[in-house]
Parts: structure tokens; sequence; C-alpha cells
């Protein structure tokens, strides 16, 4: 059983590496349906490589692909994701303590900073003599 999760949470995060493949994700995001074509459109890249990532992001299960005569459509599946964020969740605890500790310490410092700054150096200012 983990072993398998192991592989799926390995796939997604795969698949996601690209910013190609997350551009076409984003693209699906909105939409119920879209051709390859109309994905392909937006990159300066052949069809063929479009349809390579189009099948990377099948094989992870991010999105379903459909065949209507001469078309192939594809559509979001985000329940892969849904896997991958509840991994990444376990160490979001980790991740605000640090960040609550880090910001702590910046407040502090800045306070630091500020009080000597308010603070005349050196006692009372001197004058200056008159001629």
């Amino acid at each position: 059983m983990v072993k398998f999760q192991e592989q799926v949470l390995d796939r997604t995060f795969a698949a996601l590496a690209d910013p190609t493949r997350r551009a076409l994700l984003a693209r699906l995001e909105g939409e119920e349906s879209v051709s390859v074509s109309e994905l392909a459109r937006p990159f300066s890249m052949s069809l063929p490589a479009v349809m390579k990532h189009l099948d990377v992001l099948s094989d992870a299960g991010l999105i379903e692909k459909r065949k209507e005569g001469r078309t192939v459509s594809c559509s979001l599946n985000a329940e892969p994701m849904k896997d991958a964020m509840e991994w990444l969740d376990r160490y979001k605890r980790f991740w605000a303590g640090n960040l609550d500790r880090l910001a702590a310490m910046l407040e502090a410092e800045d306070a630091t900073e500020r009080a000597g700054k308010a603070k005349p150096r050196g006692g009372a200012p001197r004058k200056k003599p008159r001629k």
C-alpha cells in the first residue's frame, strides 16, 4: 500500500516539475474539455512534443483524454494533486513554525535597531562655540 502511494506521488511530482506541463494544467483548470490542438496553440513547440507532455500528465492521472472522431480532448483530474497536497501538509507545521520563529527574530532585531536610532549618541549634543 505504501509503495503504491509513493509511486503515485512520484509520478505526480515528476509531472508537475515541468513548467510546460503546469501551464497545460492551468489551461485545463477553467475548462471542461479542451482539444489537443487548442492546448498546443500557445506553445512554441511541435504538436508531437505537446502530445508527449500530455502523455506524462495522463500517466500521472492528472488529465483524462477522450477521442471523438479525429479530435482528442483533455480534461483536468485534480485528484492526484489532492494526494500530493496531503503529503505536503505533513510538513506545513514544520515550515510554519520555522517561519514564525524567523519573523519573531526579525521583528525583535528591527525593534532593537529602531531603539538604537532613537537614542542620541554620546550624551547631550554639543553647542558650537561663539566667536
